[in-house]
């Protein structure tokens, strides 16, 4: 019987973002791009003799002074046991590399892979519990669900939990990946948005469907790059200079695309070679800059 495992728990990043209407319920609808990243945290979950869920997080100055109970991962696991009826004993060591509020989906990255950990250590079949895995991850957090399905790329509507696989070919461009170091709430994003006509939200629909197609006929990163979109730039490039600076940054050090990542702080540029995008990387290298040079997963 499995005693401990370990886990990873890759971050993403949105190669389109479009912001399709208001919910009644608050939450907005969306239709997006995701892509999963070769950045990654790291889970270890051991059983225990002891009884409870016992949670600790390393290098969590992104999360200083967040109780282990309030982090998403103890959310997963505390919604995990009474959904499978099973009496909770152990221990989640979770070693932070994903900066937290940067729109890489760090944290629900981190309930996700708890919740594919715990079945494993507790011999929960995911293929035969798909949808009460689903409800909990979509309870947690809306890009969950992406995560929990392990799909390297992923069309998303409704909240970003309705999910389509984008089978992508052909050799993906290198990533630059710049957090400023300005965490961004997700919340006054939304808030600040200015509305959309629909022609323009039609517009940009039939960019995503030309970007996905691009992807899957394993086209060069020259023929899509410039279908790359995020409608919440714009309130944030406004409303935080950091944020702004950096992605005109990495375009004045020779992108061929760049585009903030969900809703922000991190921006990314994607690159045809490794050399060209180590020279992204050089010239980006600042203090306060964290910058990183990554693979699509």
């Amino acid at each position: 019987m499995v005693r401990k495992i370990r886990v990873k728990a890759p971050a993403k990043i949105n190669l389109f973002l479009e912001v399709t209407g208001k919910r009644p319920d608050g939450y907005h609808d969306l239709a997006t791009l995701f892509a999963g990243i070769s950045l990654a945290d790291e889970l270890t979950l051991a059983k225990t003799e002891k009884p409870g869920i016992r949670l600790k997080v390393v290098n969590q100055a992104d999360l200083a002074g967040l109780r282990a109970e309030d982090n998403i991962v103890y959310k997963a696991a505390a919604a995990f046991f009474p959904a499978f009826k099973i009496n909770p004993a152990v221990e989640i060591k979770l070693v932070k590399k994903v900066p937290a509020g940067a729109g890489l989906g760090g944290g629900s990255s981190d309930a996700a892979a708890a919740l594919k950990g715990l079945c494993k250590l507790y011999g929960v079949d995911p293929a035969l519990n798909r949808k009460k895995l689903k409800a909990i991850a979509l309870s947690l957090g809306s890009d969950v669900p992406f995560f929990l399905t392990g799909d390297a790329f992923s069309f998303g509507t409704g909240r970003g939990e309705i999910l389509k696989p984008v089978k992508a070919k052909g050799r993906f461009p290198f990533i630059v990946l710049v957090y400023p170091g300005v965490p961004v709430a997700t919340g006054p994003v939304y808030r600040a948005l200015s509305p959309s006509t629909r022609r323009e939200v039609s517009s940009n629909l039939k960019k995503l469907r030309l970007l996905i197609k691009a992807l899957e006929a394993g086209r060069p990163l020259k023929d899509w790059g410039v279908l790359l979109f995020n409608r919440l730039e714009e309130p944030v490039l406004s409303g935080h200079a950091a944020v702004r600076l950096a992605k005109e940054r990495l375009m004045e050090a020779g992108a061929s695309a760049a585009l903030m990542s969900g809703s922000g702080a991190s921006v990314f540029a994607l690159a045809e070679t490794r050399f060209a995008a180590s020279k992204i990387l050089k010239i980006l290298k600042k203090p306060g800059y964290r910058v990183f040079l990554l693979n699509f997963c």
